[in-house]
């Protein structure tokens, strides 16, 4: 464990960590905001997961989240979206290989020897975290697009392990989608029953916990029609009650202008569910 940045932000810290992934086989950065009340004792966890091209640096620099962070004493972690370093497998295209590991376990190769990025958000780096932070068990997952996609998916496959989940602009149904079905044969192959296990929208029929999903979504997002399709999870969420709170955003686009203006909406939402008592 190495921190590689150290600011201050809104009375706390910024930093930024490297440190070794057994599960991923590689060295991975990721940002952690520590609001002030975490030099007073242990915080509880915010996990953001960001969408395609992006490594840690994107939230922590455009979605303006620190100062509510601050405001509510939690800890922002947001890891890197891939496995990175000279022996990963990569693809010239944006949307697979480094900065595309789709938040799944790959059993393909050549991607299968590094890219595990479920197990290494749902079990490694919250123990890394827990370890080494002044951190509480207690825990959020909230994120963007194919981040959205991976909170979404491991907030409804976890059951108890999240108090609270949220997206921005997910791609709810990646089997349904260009994005998801490029990356899901890649990673997963050909076998469509595989992919379910990844695809909230399949998730949500047989969902053993009724954790509410909070969605904001722009109606004039350049990827709404093609890749995003919220009204899919609209309709999986009526057709078995699933709690969800779909929020079309008139004007907002795909962009992180769209996260700042309402991330701090989000993270009020976290924090109420994660200073609930158990």
């Amino acid at each position: 464990m190495e921190r590689i940045e150290h600011r201050a932000s809104s009375g706390g810290w910024q930093d930024v960590y490297r440190h070794r992934s057994g599960v991923l086989g590689c060295d991975m950065t990721v940002g952690v905001y520590l609001p002030p009340q975490a030099g007073r004792g242990p915080c509880p966890v915010l996990y953001w997961l960001s969408g395609l091209t992006c490594n840690e640096q994107n939230f922590i620099t455009k979605a303006g989240a620190q100062r509510y962070a601050a405001e509510h004493g939690i800890i922002l972690v947001a890891p890197d979206t891939s496995p990175r370093g000279d022996d990963v497998a990569d693809d010239a295209a944006y949307d697979l290989g480094k900065g595309a590991g789709f938040y799944v376990n790959a059993t393909r190769e050549p991607w299968a020897k590094h890219y595990r990025m479920y197990d290494y958000v749902v079990d490694e780096l919250p123990a890394w975290v827990e370890a080494n932070l002044p951190a509480t068990d207690a825990r959020a997952v909230s994120g963007h697009s194919m981040g959205g996609h991976g909170a979404l998916v491991i907030a409804l496959r976890n059951p108890g392990r999240y108090r609270s989940v949220s997206a921005f602009s997910p791609i709810v149904a990646p089997s349904q989608v260009p994005w998801g079905a490029k990356a899901f044969d890649a990673y997963l192959g050909d076998d469509r029953e595989a992919w379910k296990q990844y695809d909230a929208v399949e998730l949500v029929k047989g969902a053993r916990e009724t954790l509410p999903l909070l969605v904001d979504q722009g109606d004039a997002d350049e990827f709404l029609a093609e890749q995003l399709r919220p009204d899919l999870l609209r309709a999986a969420c009526e057709a078995t009650g699933h709690p969800l709170q779909l929020r079309m955003q008139p004007g907002y686009d795909h962009s992180y202008y769209f996260i700042a203006s309402f991330i701090g909406e989000h993270v009020a939402h976290h924090a109420r569910a994660l200073k609930q008592t158990s």
